[in-house]
């Protein structure tokens, strides 16, 4: 399977050398990530939102090694809110973080991605919007629980990330929806063993729609993370069996993939929220989209042996 090897090559700085070399990578990455500055990305923003699509952005990077670039990655969010704040978008424009990105790999990392991303909590707050926290590999997740548990005790909207082909997710996403979380629920985007995860694919399938069948009959928000038809539509049934209106769940897809259907969506009366990234440290968001989907790879070969 192709997915693992380029999950290994995003951790790669020499693939990184080479991806990034290649002519051809700048418009095709353009096709996941709309931009890589502020200016450039309030235009985006407009542009979905007047098309009556919600947002959640994410401002790219990952493998910080300092705690000033875990700063520059708070403040980085900080400019974003207050460019959001004459837009009086509200909820229509939350954010999603990665702790990694705000020092939670770095020594004392928990308290420092804590003490990072708080004041973005507060500033989305302030703006009357909100923060969800991206899950990454399992090493990390008992960590960004403690720190979205305790950032929902002043901002109870403050979401979360779970990942189906994870085995413990099942008991996470039970707890979750008891206490009344928003949740996005996606099949998982990492390289993980199979001691801790499902490798096949019809394995994480089974495992998705179980897990959202207790995310709907619980008493959070569900966010369905994925662009796959029959997972959207077994979503809609599991809602409407579950008695949930149209603004009492949402779906979540990549800016970039499955545009129209974003549309179709949103036109059915559903919250539609389109996960929008921006920034220079586009690397390993990029391959994530290679690996999960066999159609962005070709895509991207097809590019390079066309314009290359």
């Amino acid at each position: 399977m192709l997915g693992p090897v380029i999950l290994a090559a995003s951790r790669s700085d020499r693939m990184r050398r080479l991806v990034s070399a290649a002519p051809v990578t700048k418009p095709v990455v353009d096709r996941f990530i709309p931009g890589e500055t502020v200016d450039q990305i309030v235009p985006i923003i407009r542009e979905l939102t007047d098309q009556g699509l919600e947002l959640t952005m994410d401002v790219v990077g990952e493998d910080i090694t300092t705690p000033a670039q875990a700063e520059a990655a708070r403040d980085a969010y900080l400019e974003l809110i207050d460019r959001l704040k004459p837009l009086e978008l509200g909820t229509r424009a939350e954010m999603s973080v990665k702790l990694s990105m705000f020092g939670q790999a770095l020594e004392g990392g928990h308290e420092l991605a804590l003490a990072n991303v708080r004041p973005v909590v507060e500033a989305a707050a302030e703006i009357g919007t909100t923060v969800t926290l991206d899950a990454e590999d399992h090493t990390t997740l008992d960590s960004m629980f403690a720190i979205h548990e305790e950032l929902r005790k002043d901002f109870p909207q403050t979401g979360c990330v779970i990942q189906a082909y994870l085995f413990r997710t099942e008991a996470d996403a039970r707890r979750l929806a008891d206490s009344g979380s928003r949740v996005r629920l996606v099949k998982g985007a990492y390289k993980e063993p199979a001691e801790v995860a499902y490798q096949q694919r019809h394995e994480i399938d089974k495992a998705y729609v179980c897990i959202l069948r207790t995310l709907m009959e619980g008493e959070g928000y569900p966010m369905i993370g994925s662009h796959d038809p029959r997972l959207i539509s077994i979503g809609q049934e599991l809602a409407r069996t579950a008695g949930r209106k149209l603004d009492e769940y949402e779906f979540q897809m990549l800016y970039g993939i499955r545009s129209d259907e974003h549309l179709r969506l949103a036109a059915e009366g559903h919250r539609m929220r389109v996960y929008t990234a921006y920034g220079t440290d586009w690397y390993g968001y990029f391959m994530r989209r290679l690996a999960e989907k066999p159609a962005n790879l070709r895509f991207f070969a097809r590019s390079m042996v066309t314009k290359g």
